[in-house]
């Protein structure tokens, strides 16, 4: 049965494979608004470019193809304040673009310098093209007065996606006319379906930062939808081929390691050396599909994860940073496309792929020594090694797209020293991850219907001591997709459905039955319940109904999660159990007039239901944006939650009532292109029945002195006081109602204060040249007081304990109100001090070749102390020993 999945995986790989190698039809041109342009040719070529930024060149000696631009902001519609020539040529190996950009004040220019997609806001022109022309999907590629480089596919006519870094050349040069730019795009780092004669979609785009001032060849008005449709056709490109490439990036790290480590410890002494080799590939297989590959990764270069302190019993989630999963994921994202707009409203989407499950830090633990008295001392790595990884992605024939992914990590082992006794225990199985996606679309991208399917497979060694910690084999297949309900494609309806099994031991089973994610031991859940299975399938879907444009703006949706509907091996879910449906309705204002240039003001309804059929939440609210004639921006939400029944709070355990509350938030922000900007987010949600309350503020300081320098403060202020936090359960058979599954719920009221910042230092020397700094200090704590327990299910009522209660900085004893036997839980209380940061140097030394410094540290301190004494948290946090790692990567790409 293994080797018949593993079959299928290989089989769909290799038909991908199958598909890019055959000669493909070339698709006809799609029709849409922008033939009523005038198409821009390109020139062949007579003689060569030198890609320098200045226009001297004979293929630029004759008239543009493009000269009149039009503003999308902030008048819609008016031409633009300053006139843009652009010329294109191409030869047989790529594509030229060069471009003027005249300015009545060159002095005025906003033009800083920084690492490659790492957009600071500046001055920039930009090419746009549509080479399958089919009105969805493309490439852009930007270049700043400075020299900066920005690049980025396209999908679902228009999602950028800057995870793609492309091969290309770009220059940029500035004189008293303005400013000038040439580009050299290379025909292997595109697709596009063969032919002699070819016709792509084209638009070239300009920013005017000191005017917030945003102008296309062709724009897509504020009210209406379809951007890439609207493009002009590009035509006289003739005889090209993108061409078989092979781009190998071979890599060495070195890597110093000095950890705190027990002294004594024989396995580190708190210096540790590393050498690492590896490597990336890049080929087309025919002129469609890219097939990536890397060999034993290493991701040292990427910026730390931020500190936080989780309360909940939602899993956190944290971005993916890593290049190789980064790019192009857009590709396998599912029940995304066809709507230019959705809306959440508290619906748990799942994330199919969330690839920080690949290559994570080990699930299994140390057993403890069978003496508690022992000397033990382990050694555990920090994070499962990948082994390696591949994906294919691209369009094997016109209107299909397809990706997949395949990744196989290593079983890793902690090595352990117990009383001069050396062993090794498994840590993290060794897991084969695997993903298919295709798409299909129809009738000019009316109707499209997609496919994704995940697995996660698991050996377990050492006697199988994992199999009751972790699924043996997770699958997920599903299907996606929409479809336009009237010729003028304003309404859409999109959605998915999915279905889930997960299989392992009865004892992984029942603990996953138990898991957070699905709470089947609930007492007063009837139609749950924890049974002795090995695989458990579950069910998922959403519909919903989009209005695509005008000024009225209209979006629902109803969402099902099965309670055994379980993606987390694969991907990250929040939770299940769970029946979601809103309305939202609005109106936008996009006519510019004295006091702004676009504001839109929305009101929705929203519920939530579990399969039992309880109401868990509800709300009512509304939301407004304003965009002021300054470029500043104001966002505003307030919203209003009924009272609902909670199923979730005592963490399985019986349901209880969830008090009415209300929220309000704003966000507001100065013009972005000024040397100073200002961003701020403040929030505040009151519970008036019980007096808890959370707030925050995040004031945002952005200051950029000079055009090499960009500094960012952002400090963040949180509050939070509840009544009734959960702090555990304890059994107490017999002494409890007879729905609370024998077990005690306790709450406290708990009163929390957050203080952090995120601070970030970028020097940029030249555009291939830079220092990246991010330094976060965190600091949290937490005080809980007046412990009780839950009295009756359903209820918000509660039997505060005794004033007999004992608490030690460790443990706390309580006596149950009338009496009975005390008992004893932790001290909640905590003090969380942390400070990380990490500094990358990045410097490409040709293009495509990269040579990384990186210095990362962390050091943290705890204390069981609920209060938050900002002085001695900080000296606290200061004197505590730190990790520090220093790595040094290189880079080199070769195009064979």
């Amino acid at each position: 049965m293994r080797r018949a999945r593993s079959t299928v995986f290989l089989w769909v790989l290799a038909a991908g494979a199958a598909l890019a190698v055959h000669p493909a039809l070339s698709a006809p041109a799609l029709s849409g608004p922008g033939d009523s342009l005038p198409p821009v040719h390109a020139a062949r070529l007579t003689s060569p470019v030198s890609v320098d930024g200045a226009l001297t060149d004979r293929a630029w000696q004759g008239p543009p193809g493009i000269t009149r631009l039009v503003q999308s902001q902030p008048l819609e519609g008016a031409a633009a304040t300053e006139s843009t020539w652009v010329w294109i040529a191409y030869d047989d190996e790529a594509l030229y673009v060069a471009a003027r950009m005249w300015d009545a004040h060159p002095d005025s220019i906003i033009a800083p310098y920084f690492r490659r997609d790492n957009f600071v806001p500046s001055d920039f022109a930009g090419l746009i093209i549509d080479p399958f022309h089919d009105h969805r999907t493309g490439y852009e590629f930007v270049l700043t007065p400075s020299g900066a480089i920005m690049d980025a596919t396209t999908a679902n006519d228009g999602e950028e996606d800057a995870s793609w870094d492309g091969v290309w050349e770009g220059r940029a040069r500035r004189d008293p006319q303005g400013w000038t730019c040439e580009m050299r795009i290379p025909f292997s780092q595109l697709r596009f379906t063969p032919g002699d004669r070819q016709v792509w979609g084209v638009n070239f785009g300009r920013n005017i930062a000191r005017r917030a001032e945003k102008s296309f060849l062709a724009i897509k008005p504020k009210a209406e939808s379809g951007f890439q449709p609207r493009f002009p056709h590009l035509v006289g490109i003739e005889g090209v081929k993108a061409g078989r490439t092979i781009e190998l990036s071979p890599y060495v790290t070195g890597k110093a390691e000095y950890l705190v480590r027990p002294a004594g410890d024989p396995f580190n002494d708190g210096a540790r050396y590393t050498p690492t080799v590896g490597g990336d590939l890049r080929t087309s297989l025919g002129s469609n599909l890219t097939l990536n590959a890397t060999v034993n990764p290493d991701f040292g270069q990427v910026e730390v994860d931020p500190a936080i302190v989780n309360l909940s019993d939602v899993e956190s989630f944290y971005q993916e940073k890593r290049p190789f999963f980064t790019e192009n994921s857009r590709v396998f994202s599912f029940g995304a496309d066809g709507p230019n707009d959705s809306w959440g409203m508290n619906w748990p989407e799942p994330t199919f792929f969330y690839s920080r499950r690949i290559g994570r830090t080990p699930q299994g633990g140390v057993p403890p020594a069978s003496d508690p008295d022992a000397t033990m001392f382990a050694d555990v790595p920090m994070a499962t090694r990948i082994l390696g990884a591949a994906k294919l992605t691209g369009r094997p024939a016109p209107g299909w797209n397809f990706g997949t992914l395949q990744a196989l990590t290593s079983r890793e082992r902690a090595k352990v020293w117990t009383d001069g006794l050396e062993s090794r225990t498994e840590i993290e199985p060794l897991t084969w991850y695997g993903m298919v996606r295709g798409q299909r679309e129809f009738k000019e991208g009316r109707n499209g219907l997609g496919l994704l399917s995940t697995l996660a497979q698991r050996r377990f060694g050492d006697g199988g001591r994992l199999a009751s910690d972790l699924n043996r084999q997770s699958l997920m297949a599903g299907l996606d997709g929409w479809h336009f309900l009237d010729s003028k494609k304003v309404w859409v309806l999109s959605g998915w459905s999915a279905l889930s099994r997960v299989a392992g031991t009865v004892e992984r089973m029942q603990a996953l039955q138990r898991d957070p994610r699905h709470y089947f031991q609930r007492p007063d859940a009837g139609y749950l319940g924890v049974k002795d299975v090995t695989s458990l399938t579950g069910f998922a879907g959403r519909l919903a109904l989009n209005k695509q444009e005008g000024n009225v703006a209209f979006n629902s949706a109803v969402g099902v999660l099965d309670p055994k509907f379980d993606v987390s091996d694969m991907g990250y879910q929040s939770y299940a159990d769970l029946v979601n449906a809103h309305v939202m309705t609005g109106y936008k204002w996009t006519k510019a007039n004295r006091w702004q240039t676009e504001s839109r003001l929305a009101g929705y309804l929203a519920s939530n239901w579990d399969f039992g059929g309880e109401r868990v939440w509800s709300e009512v609210g509304a939301t407004g944006h304003v965009t002021f004639i300054n470029n500043h921006k104001l966002d505003a939400m307030a919203d209003w939650f009924p009272e609902a029944t909670a199923n979730r709070q005592t963490r399985g355990g019986p349901r209880m009532l969830r008090r009415a509350a209300g929220d309000l938030s704003l966000h507001y922000d100065t013009d972005e292109n000024r040397r100073l900007q200002s961003c701020t987010n403040a929030g505040i949600e009151v519970t008036p029945a019980t007096d808890s309350y959370g707030a925050y503020v995040t004031p945002a300081l952005a200051w950029k002195p000079s055009p090499r320098l960009y500094l960012r403060l952002g400090p963040t202020l949180e509050r939070s006081v509840a009544d009734a936090q959960f702090v555990t359960s304890v059994a107490a058979p017999g002494d409890v109602p007879a729905d609370f599954g024998g077990r005690r719920y306790v709450f406290a009221h708990l009163d929390q204060t957050t203080v952090a910042a995120s601070i970030r230092l970028n020097v940029t020397f030249t555009p291939n040249l830079s220092l990246q700094t991010y330094i976060q200090p965190y600091i949290s704590a937490g005080g809980y007081s007046d412990f009780k327990e839950l009295a009756r299910a359903g209820t918000y009522d509660f039997s505060p304990y005794g004033p007999d209660a004992v608490a030690s900085p460790d443990i706390i004893t309580v006596t149950p109100a009338g009496g009975g036997t005390p008992f004893t839980f932790r001290n909640p209380d905590f003090n969380f001090k942390s400070l990380r940061g990490n500094a990358v140097l990045r410097w490409e030394y040709r293009p495509g070749s990269v040579l990384y410094l990186v210095w990362t540290q962390q050091r943290s301190d705890e204390e069981t102390l609920g209060d938050l004494r900002f002085g001695p948290s900080t000296r606290r946090l200061l004197d505590a020993q730190a990790d520090d790692i220093f790595m040094v990567k290189a880079t080199y790409y070769l195009d064979l």
